[in-house]
This record gives C-alpha cells, sequence and structure tokens, in this order.
C-alpha cells in the first residue's frame, strides 16, 4: 500500500507536532507539509498536493471555513479534508459540510478513531463523529446552496455571467446584449454579491463547476 500523503493545519505548534509524530508512528501514513494558520495552509497547497488535509477551523488570518470556501474557488480540488476542531458549535459542522468535507471530528476523538477516519475517507467514504449524525438531514447540500444563488440571479444577469465566463470584457458584453458598459459594471457587481464569489474568475468558475456554462 502507497504511504498516505498528509498534510496538518493547526495553530497549536505542541498539538500539530503531537498530532505528527503518532501519525509518523504509524507505516502507513508521511506527513508532507504542515501549518500554522489559514493563509499559510492555502500557500501551502499551491506546492503540496496530499491525500489528505487535517484542518483546524479556530485559526488566526483565515479560519478553516474561510480556507475551504477559497479552495472550493480554486476549482476541483484532489485534496480531501478532514476538520479536527475543539470547538462544539454545530453551526461551524454545517457550514463546513456544506462545503464539502469529507470528514468531521472533534479533538477529544482517540487516536484510533483518528486513523479510522482517515482510512475511510481515503477509501471514498465520508467520516463524521458520531454526534454530528443526527444533524444531516437538517443541513442543505452545497448544490441545494448554489441552486439558490443561481436562483436569484435574473435573466439578465445569467447573460452577464455566461459571456465573462467566456472571457468577454465589460465592453464587449455591452456591445453584444445592446446595454452601457456601466450596466454591465453593475450587472458584475450584483452577480458576485448573488453568488458569494470575489472575482471574475470564481464566478466563472463558479459557472462552469454548476453547468451554467459547459466548455
Amino acid at each position: 500500500m502507497a504511504l498516505i500523503q498528509l498534510m496538518i493545519a493547526d495553530d497549536h505548534i505542541l498539538l500539530r507536532e503531537g498530532l505528527k509524530n503518532l501519525l509518523e508512528s504509524e507505516s502507513d501514513f508521511h506527513i508532507i507539509a504542515e501549518a500554522g494558520d489559514g493563509t499559510e495552509c492555502l500557500n501551502k497547497l499551491v506546492t503540496y498536493t496530499p491525500d489528505l488535509l487535517i484542518l483546524n477551523i479556530d485559526m488566526p488570518k483565515k479560519n478553516g471555513i474561510e480556507v475551504l470556501n477559497e479552495l472550493n474557488q480554486r476549482g476541483k480540488r484532489k485534496t480531501k479534508i478532514l476538520i479536527i476542531t475543539g470547538c462544539k458549535d454545530t453551526i461551524y459542522f454545517s457550514k463546513a459540510y456544506t462545503l464539502g468535507i469529507e470528514g468531521y471530528l472533534f479533538k477529544d476523538s482517540s487516536f484510533e478513531e483518528l486513523k479510522k477516519a482517515i482510512y475511510s475517507i481515503i477509501s471514498g467514504e465520508k467520516y463524521l463523529a458520531s454526534e454530528l449524525l443526527p444533524l444531516l438531514d437538517k443541513i442543505p447540500s452545497i448544490h441545494e446552496e448554489n441552486n439558490k444563488r443561481i436562483e436569484n440571479l435574473t435573466k439578465r444577469e445569467l447573460e452577464v455571467l455566461i459571456n465573462l465566463t467566456k472571457g468577454m470584457y465589460n465592453k464587449e458584453i455591452a456591445t453584444k446584449l445592446g446595454i452601457s458598459e456601466r450596466t454591465v459594471k453593475n450587472h458584475v457587481s450584483n452577480i458576485f454579491k448573488k453568488i458569494s464569489v470575489a472575482d471574475r474568475t470564481q464566478a466563472a468558475v463558479f459557472a462552469i463547476k454548476n453547468h451554467i456554462v459547459r466548455l
């Protein structure tokens, strides 16, 4: 069996080092990268592609939810994500699950359960702390959330988004749709807000991933 490549993102150095030592005492695991905050985590994931990222929620600079958001905006990710957090507020679980994580555990879990979670996730399954299972029926899927965002777009905003995704500039879109460049700019701003993206690249990724535009 090939070594399972892992990355650990947690701002507590002692916890991170302890987890690294425990995992590398097992012959199946290899830690290829570590990060002490969300920004460092995102930067490391440009260079490294671990099989699984062990991610804390409560971190400086960018928290775990912000990290998940940005990873999703980058497009399809190869790295699976296991949240391990000391915070038992279920709102974070709901947000993380909606963003497509593969696993969610609390820091009071045993090492045996952590290993079980890693093996399950690597084999293609999801793994959640047992106390979270009753909450699943109450959580809308990320597909449903994105559908709601798309439904909030007007017909004209959809037209602008489609042409934007094809690489057209505001002036080109304005000419094609027979409207002013300023109107296009306003539509683009409204689109960003409605689908929760920060720029044109992220908007294009959203449109492609949600089949608004097919390449």
